[in-house]
């Protein structure tokens, strides 16, 4: 007898996982927006614009490493590009912040100001329609899906994998990041997309707003954990973790890894886009160095740091690197690369399931073994093998 639909969804996040995502709601939906309207500037319990927007941003870096996992923690695929997922979903919604400046720019013209100095007389073709919200919204999903749904199909049809796909996706990030410095591409060139003025014409500096975008940011999180429990447990999970530890065996047991790997794929991006749009919103630029080959490496080293093929480590790595990114480029900026490349060789040698698998480690110690999200080939490909056959 088939599990309901329901009660599997239910049954794919654990009851400590549930608890975990109600303490989060509570407190980014009441208790954050509290400490920051509610509260005068000097109580200590105070939470300034400062410290909300940097919430808010690691909320969207969370969300990226969390879509990062899904494809190299589950699926075994290294993206060294997924930057430029995320800046293309950065500068699809700042198109519509753009617009929304009016006449309000520098110039008081009703072209963006950066068109304006380049004596442009119209828009671009590519920016009909970049005044509407839910064109923009849309446009944020549909052009990082629709770039990633492309490469993808044509890489993973030609079998491109390992090193040899990580390679082409941070080349493809560097053709991108060029090309979006260039003055005639319509994006703003090297200065990019700010001074933003109005979200759905509210005031996008206001504190209402900005608690607004804090709250959509810890949704879009909540969101793709949940999404993702429920890939990962499901059939279409398991039959994805087989890929990752032998594909060829799962192609010999009949299933073609090609329509597993690009719907992750895509799925990975599009949740990339909608992070950079919520980000752009609360940082208040976006420009090209955010396809920076560096900044897709980054990411990869959030998921290691936390533990790849665990969701929870994503978020986890995600927050300790950007916790310290914040305090080194504050404290001592000069730094900060040698920190995240020796952080990175020291999990590399001596913490290789990262953060959780630690504490996973000290919990075996102690008698309380918890089962790994990561299945291992050994598990994985009889339970596949036993359903292609039922």
């Amino acid at each position: 007898m088939r599990t309901p639909f329901t009660l599997r969804f239910l049954q794919n996040l654990p009851r400590a996982g549930w608890v975990a995502l109600a303490v989060f709601a509570l407190l980014a939906w009441v208790l954050v927006p509290l400490a920051h309207l509610a509260l005068p500037e000097g109580h200590p319990l105070h939470m300034s614009g400062y410290v909300l927007n940097l919430s808010g941003k690691i909320l969207c870096y969370m969300t990226v490493a969390v879509a990062m996992d899904l494809i190299w923690g589950y699926a075994g695929i290294l993206s060294l590009g997924h930057g430029l997922f995320f800046a293309l979903g950065g500068y699809a919604f700042g198109m519509y912040l753009m617009r929304q400046i009016g006449r309000d720019g520098s110039y008081g013209a009703d072209l963006p100001d950066f068109m304006v100095f380049l004596d442009w007389k119209e828009l671009p073709w590519h920016w009909t329609g970049s005044d509407s919200f839910l064109w923009a919204v849309f446009l944020t999903m549909a052009l990082p899906g629709l770039v990633a749904f492309v490469f993808g199909y044509f890489a993973f049809r030609s079998r491109i994998k390992g090193v040899y796909f990580s390679i082409i996706t941070q080349a493809l990030t560097y053709a991108s990041m060029l090309l979006f410095f260039r003055n005639e591409t319509g994006f703003g060139g090297n200065n990019g997309f700010t001074d933003f003025k109005r979200v759905l014409g509210f005031d996008i500096t206001s504190a209402d707003t900005r608690v607004v975008l804090f709250g959509l940011s810890a949704a879009l999180l909540m969101g793709s954990i949940v999404l993702g429990r429920v890939l990962i447990g499901s059939r279409f999970g398991r039959v994805l973790t087989a890929i990752r530890d032998a594909e060829s065996r799962v192609m010999f047991i009949g299933y073609n890894p090609l329509h597993y790997k690009l719907f992750i794929w895509t799925l990975s991006a599009v949740l990339c886009g909608l992070a950079g749009a919520l980000y752009v919103s609360q940082v208040g630029i976006i420009n090209p160095k955010e396809m920076s080959p560096a900044n897709s490496i980054e990411i990869a080293v959030w998921v290691a740091v936390g533990g790849r093929g665990t969701l929870v480590g994503a978020v986890l790595g995600a927050g300790i690197v950007n916790l310290a990114k914040s305090v080194f480029t504050v404290t001592v900026p000069q730094y900060w690369p040698f920190f995240l490349g020796g952080l990175f060789i020291v999990v590399t040698l001596f913490l290789p399931h990262g953060v959780v698998g630690l504490w996973r480690q000290l919990r075996r110690r102690r008698g309380g073994a918890p089962r790994d999200e990561a299945t291992s080939e050994n598990s994985v490909i009889p339970a596949v093998s036993e359903a292609a056959a039922s």
